[in-house]
């Protein structure tokens, strides 16, 4: 049994995992979560469990996977009906706090599983993201197309957030913190950067000349792939309708820019660890909800299953955990769950002996064998579910109306070759399609899926109703209000 400790869990949001220093970045700027990796380990296969923000939240929070749980995009969001971590620590006498963007139903922080909820960000309203409820015929989105005019150098209510966040941070390590004694704490931190808007200050944003960020790999349109469920999506979610050449170089420099803005607020969250006293007896992991497309075949933002858009970084260092080490074991939000419980020397709760996650400190140790993970999408710019395990070199999706994908992730990282269609590999199709069904079946989910998604569009008036209504780019942090489009 490894020794109980504090876990702080810092989350960013749309975090690319190759937008790092030590993920061999050539330019990215990010010595705080290099620093973070040296006296820890990063892991390489980390994943999401949905490319969207709710329902990989909700999945981070419970431990378990969307097709279990039902929160499937982000209109229905985690509401308190099932356990989460913090449930399990509070009943434990642990204290639980979270600071920043959870994106949950409401604040509700006993509800949630927490004893206190600081700077909460959850969905608008109470009601989020109706419009991606619709995927029979799928809504083009035309306010994403403001991505790439927006894009450059200045503030946002983001980045105002952001700092917000990571104060409010500072002053729980060093004012809350040291009374509580009787039992370690967790400690969720949940950074927005970065998120669209491409909006970076300008000290971080003139980090990266625009003429010097590397250009899209796969960008130019003779070059894109072509599947129907990614020709679909880029229809519907259109983001790079209104881009051109200088556009995208300022997209890029101004997602650099974010990061090494992120970087800044988590190494602040670091810096004050040490000068507390608190870094000894205090486990921290790093990770993100998703990734980001960041222009790689015409795709910005999210939700593919592309390494860009459904990996995720992942770091955790502390006591017991290997140093400057890199694990290529598969991991996932999952893992959060059974990794709090351990990291804390709490007790496994008898309900949750079946979740699907392992343990990050054991998976770092080397204790756990190789396994097959899950992610899954079934919301905005989805014509059908879409689940996707790693298998060994092996990423298979399935598509649940449609054509696979498989890509060999050993000798083609850059997922430039699909061999979901080809019948050399066959065999491999086979054997991974076996794999993702003793997980999930994944019809059934893109029928369950998409009948609570029809019960929620004629809740809220029916799909007249929800296109007249139109939705928002992003959710505002505390105390702003959404600009609906």
């Amino acid at each position: 049994m490894s020794e109980a400790t504090n876990l702080i869990f810092i989350m960013s949001d749309e975090h690319n995992k190759r937008v790092l220093g030590c993920a061999g970045h050539p330019m990215i700027k990010t010595p705080n979560l290099d620093a973070l990796a040296a006296r820890g380990t990063r892991f390489t296969s980390a994943y999401t469990n949905c490319p969207i923000c709710v329902p990989a939240r909700a999945a981070f929070a419970t431990g378990r996977y969307v097709h279990d749980i039902r929160y499937w995009d982000n209109a229905i969001a985690y509401d308190g009906k099932i356990p989460t971590w913090g449930h399990r620590l509070m009943a434990q006498g642990h204290h639980v706090a979270s600071i920043g963007k959870l994106h949950y139903l409401d604040s509700d922080a006993k509800k949630n599983g927490f004893d206190e909820e600081i700077l909460p960000l959850h969905i608008v309203n109470g009601v989020g993201d109706l419009l991606g409820l619709i995927r029979e015929e799928l809504p083009r989105r035309p306010g994403s197309a403001n991505l790439g005019p927006e894009a450059g150098r200045g503030e946002s209510e983001y980045t105002q957030y952001d700092r917000s966040i990571a104060e409010e941070t500072i002053q729980w390590l060093k004012n809350k913190a040291p009374a509580l004694k009787a039992k370690p704490w967790a400690l969720y931190v949940g950074f927005v950067s970065p998120h669209f808007p491409l909006i970076a200050p300008p000290q971080f944003y003139d980090m990266y000349p625009e003429d010097a960020v590397p250009w899209p790999l796969m960008y130019e349109k003779d070059e894109r792939p072509q599947h129907p469920f990614t020709d679909a999506m880029r229809k519907c979610l259109c983001y790079d309708d209104a881009f051109d050449a200088p556009m995208v170089r300022r997209a890029i420099a101004a997602y650099f820019g974010l990061t090494s803005f992120l970087d800044d607020n988590v190494g602040q969250i670091l810096r004050t660890l040490e000068e507390t006293g608190l870094m000894n007896n205090t486990r921290v992991v790093y990770s993100s909800d998703h990734g980001d497309n960041l222009g790689t075949r015409g795709m910005w933002g999210k939700s593919t299953m592309y390494e860009e858009s459904a990996g995720i970084p992942m770091i955790m260092a502390g006591p017991g955990i290997p140093q400057n080490t890199v694990c290529d074991t598969p991991v996932t939000l999952a893992d959060g769950f059974p990794t709090f419980i351990h990291a804390l020397g709490a007790k496994q709760h008898p309900d949750d002996s079946k979740l699907p996650g392992n343990s990050l400190i054991d998976i770092a140790q080397g204790l756990v064998p190789p396994r097959t993970i899950l992610s899954e999408y079934h919301a905005a710019g989805a014509v059908c579910g879409a689940s996707m395990i790693r298998h060994g070199q092996w990423k298979y999706i399935h598509y649940a109306t449609l054509p696979p994908m498989l890509f060999d992730l050993a000798n083609d990282p850059n997922e430039r070759k699909d061999l979901g269609r080809d019948p050399h590999y066959r065999s491999v199709i086979t054997e991974c399609e076996a794999a993702l069904r003793k997980v999930v079946n994944p019809e059934a989910a893109d029928h369950q899926a998409k009948a609570d998604q029809k019960a929620m569009i004629e809740k809220f008036g029916g799909e007249d109703a929800i296109l007249k209504r139109g939705t928002f780019r992003y959710s505002p942090p505390p105390g702003a209000k959404a600009s609906y489009y």
